[in-house]
């Protein structure tokens, strides 16, 4: 009898179960398992009947692919540049809006509204502010004496510009992470501290920091692995020009296996990105629970 009734609850669990493992078999191990399977192979979208099996000639060629490497620098880059600019700006409106004074409100609405618009529409926003010739950006810099920028147009400069408009876009969703834990930070412990003599500064060392680490460590997981992702701006922006300046990784996967049809090659590199993911990931959890 305890085995049946055993039985029985072990079948409702799983069908409850079910509907999830369903839905992640489908659209994650079973694309994983082709991305692993065509990465060695010479599929092209086109005549998906003549694939053939070719082992690790995709990854050979990959890492002498100039635009491959190019994407993987351009990638970091990114990420390195996008980290504590985003991060920065979110822990800045955070501690504006913890402080409760008028208009508070106003600058909630302000600082969240690009996280809402679409990144597309926004992209379509910026290439009209930017631009070389007619741009309101430039138009402000020639009032006060300061010449026109080339901005996307220029290797040297569109990286940066889409790091800018990444963060701009981006930090106000960090900024209410970071506020919901500034806000449940007791208001006991600032109220010690300020009879115990500590300045605003010194509240901020010694309390703040400290007692938002975890929060703030959640943050710079999900702002990493979402600024590795980086696709939408340099795809609309720059097409991943000029001379690959934005082309990035996932850009890349893309490009290959869309635009190129290279199924097989644009799947060795999905392989690549997702490892290199994956390692990072584990490197920061550990690196997160030695410093615990």
């Amino acid at each position: 009898m305890e085995r049946k009734a055993t039985f029985k609850e072990n079948i409702i669990g799983y069908s409850f179960l079910a509907p999830a493992l369903i839905l992640l078999g489908t659209f994650l191990i079973i694309p994983v398992g082709m991305v692993i399977y065509y990465s060695f192979t010479d599929y092209y979208l086109l005549t998906p009947d003549q694939r053939q099996f070719i082992g690790f000639e995709n990854f050979k060629r990959l890492f002498s692919d100039p635009i491959f490497i190019k994407s993987i620098w351009n990638t970091s880059k990114f990420v390195i540049c996008i980290i504590p600019l985003q991060l920065g700006a979110a822990l800045g409106m955070a501690l504006i809006i913890n402080k409760k004074r008028k208009g508070n409100l106003f600058f909630k609405i302000a600082f969240f509204a690009p996280v809402v618009m679409s990144l597309v529409v926004i992209s379509i926003l910026w290439l009209y502010l930017l631009n070389p010739n007619e741009g309101l950006i430039n138009m402000l810099f020639n009032r006060i004496g300061i010449s026109s920028q080339p901005f996307l147009t220029s290797p040297k400069q569109a990286m940066y510009t889409i790091v800018f408009v990444s963060a701009w876009q981006g930090a106000g969703y960090q900024m209410l992470l970071l506020l919901g834990g500034m806000q449940n930070i007791p208001q006991d412990v600032y109220e010690a501290a300020e009879i115990d003599g500590f300045s605003k500064f010194q509240q901020f060392r010694y309390i703040t920091m400290p007692l938002l680490k975890p929060t703030a460590i959640f943050v710079l997981l999900t702002t990493l692995i979402s600024a590795f992702k980086l696709l939408v701006q340099p795809m609309v922006m720059t097409q991943g020009g000029p001379m690959n300046s934005t082309m990035t990784m996932v850009y890349y996967i893309y490009q290959t296996g869309f635009t190129d049809r290279m199924v097989g090659y644009s799947s060795s590199i999905a392989l690549i990105f997702t490892t290199m993911i994956g390692l990072i990931t584990i490197a920061q959890r550990k690196l997160v629970k030695e410093d615990k």
